[in-house]
């Protein structure tokens, strides 16, 4: 018997730490881990000990004795790793010297934005005796995108908030809810209170796709879709058009396939999660019965994961349907997989296609159709959208070996009512940071923030998450990413490049009440908190989250 690591995996890496036999990889000191999907377990290395069972945050390891037949093939996956990277070849880091611990008692820093980035930089701060955190958060409810993107149907990936909730009563911790950098702080004001700023404010607005048709009714970034359903207070009160039978997503990363599988799913399910009321409702009346996702490479370069894709085989009463022609890999793409350069997930995605375009259908009520190898051109319409005009591709293979898509003179016309656009996210400016536009991040060098024009660090200013580094990776990508920003604050603090703050911790707290009268501390967070918990009442769902600002900060004064 051995352990596998399956869907839930959400790479905090927590289990390689307490692994007996250094069996668990790529470890946060190996190359492919800021990349990777997932972690794998080497079935050979294995010696069925279950401390790892214990660590996972997300209870997304399992004995291979209880996989349920449908997660089999994290069998394979796990093992497949190793076939690329065996033990002992993972390039992992020489550990450091042990040194003696630098007094870091006097060191305040504030951390703007309080998701899994913010979050892992704060604590791997307060490691440090005496230092003061400041977390601020625009939203009256922490955790970002763990609360407002991660899919409902998938709880045990929210599961890693259990982690962070023990930082709000340690010594040196204050969180303030309701709270704009930018709006009710300025980022020189951020300075003048602290040694260092951190930035972790993510990716939240949307990636256009430049064709015609684009802002017509009916069209939609995916990121507002996920904001709706998931309660975010910003996005409560839109309105989504699910009169047609058929919806067009385009782009096929992990965000695509969460909304897709959300347009289709049992709504009686989905009303056992923690999916808002008002998305429930729009839900049930529903017409939707089919998803178009359109990606503009094949199979193997697609962006979603492994564990999501697998997953969407699973859903009851919903026809995965991938066309031969789609799913048949280009000469470029099989060359890469059978040359063994490729990632063993690329083969595995790969296969996984082929496998669905043979499947034997259910003839369920619903679904699920992935178009490969296409790009919108124009989205169609007068008053409102009626379909996307879409033209095939063809890979070609660049002088660096990488590969890409060139439009033929093939075009075809999709139809469809509704068009979700989820080609990517990009983050946004804040009043007085340095911006990259073309990237949409701010510039960095190992989070350290510089200015673009000179390359200069700027001082006491450092970024985390995916305002450091681009939407990529998985919410367990970001603790290594927020450790190295951390360890480089520190370095810059041991050395004196800091500038001491000309503000103590009471001047702050006083000038958030004046520009804040609304905020939320840790303790009002709390009792929103156990009251969603307690709204659920007996309808079997974990909590029935509070959408709008009147009502959140009635519970947080604990008037609910």
């Amino acid at each position: 018997m051995t352990y596998v690591i399956t869907q839930a995996c959400c790479n905090d890496a927590s289990c390689v730490a307490v692994c007996p036999v250094d069996c668990i990889h790529p470890t946060p000191d190996e190359a492919p881990f800021m990349t990777t999907e997932m972690l794998y377990i080497d079935p050979a290395s294995c010696i069925d000990c279950a401390a790892c069972v214990f660590e996972c945050p997300v209870d997304a390891i399992v004995s291979s004795d209880d996989l349920e037949d449908d997660a089999r093939p994290y069998l394979d996956i796990n093992a497949s790793f190793y076939t690329k990277y065996p033990i002992g070849s993972g390039g992992a880091a020489q550990p450091n010297s042990p040194k003696k611990e630098f007094d870091f008692s006097s060191l305040r820093v504030a951390i703007v934005g309080s998701g899994p980035a913010g979050s892992y930089a704060a604590g791997e701060l307060l490691r440090r005796r005496g230092v003061e955190v400041n977390m601020f958060d625009r939203l009256l409810t922490p955790y970002g995108l763990i609360r407002s993107g991660v899919a409902p149907d998938h709880p045990g990936t929210k599961a890693i908030t259990d982690v962070f909730r023990s930082m709000g009563t340690m010594q040196g911790y204050q969180l303030h809810l309701g709270v704009e950098a930018g709006k009710h702080l300025s980022h020189d004001e951020l300075l003048r209170h602290h040694h260092a700023v951190i930035y972790a404010v993510g990716a939240l607005s949307d990636r256009h796709l430049g064709v015609p048709g684009e802002d017509l009714p009916g069209s939609y970034a995916a990121t507002e879709f996920v904001a709706w359903y998931n309660g975010h207070p910003d996005y409560a009160n839109r309105q989504f058009d699910l009169s047609s039978e058929r919806a067009v997503v385009i782009g096929n990363g992990n965000v695509a396939l969460d909304v897709a599988r959300i347009l289709v799913s049992d709504v009686d399910q989905l009303d056992l999660t923690d999916v808002a009321d008002h998305a429930i409702a729009a839900l049930r009346n529903s017409n939707i019965r089919e998803v178009v996702i359109v990606g503009r490479r094949g199979p193997a370069q697609a962006a979603y994961t492994t564990p999501e894709f697998l997953a969407l085989r699973s859903l009851p009463d919903v026809d995965i349907v991938i066309d031969s022609a789609h799913a048949d890999l280009d000469p470029h793409s099989q060359r890469w997989i059978d040359s063994g350069e490729a990632e063993p997930s690329v083969r595995i995605k790969a296969e996984l296609a082929h496998e669905m375009s043979s499947a034997r259908l259910k003839d369920a009520k619903r679904r699920i159709v992935f178009r490969y190898l296409e790009s919108p051109v124009e989205i169609l319409g007068e008053e409102r959208v009626a379909g996307v005009r879409v033209v095939r591709n063809v890979l070609t293979e660049d002088s660096d070996g990488s590969l890409r898509p060139e439009a033929s003179d093939q075009f075809e016309t999709i139809e469809g009512g509704l068009v979700l656009r989820s080609i990517g996210y990009r983050g946004t400016a804040i009043a007085g940071v340095p911006f990259d536009e073309a990237r949409g991040t701010f510039p960095n060098t190992g989070g350290r923030v510089i200015d673009p024009e000179t390359g200069d660090v700027v001082t006491g200013v450092y970024a985390t998450g995916w305002i450091k580094r681009g939407p990529s990776g998985v919410i367990g990508t970001n603790k290594k990413c927020a450790a190295d920003t951390v360890e480089a604050l520190l370095a810059d603090f041991e050395k004196a490049q800091l500038v001491t703050p000309v503000q103590d911790q009471a001047a702050l707290v006083s000038l958030v009440r004046e520009r804040q009268p609304n905020v939320v501390d840790f303790d009002g967070w709390t009792r929103i908190d156990k009251a969603e918990k307690a709204a659920a009442g007996t309808r079997q769902r974990s909590r029935v989250k509070f959408v709008d600002v009147d009502s959140m900060l009635a519970a947080a004064r604990g008037n609910r």
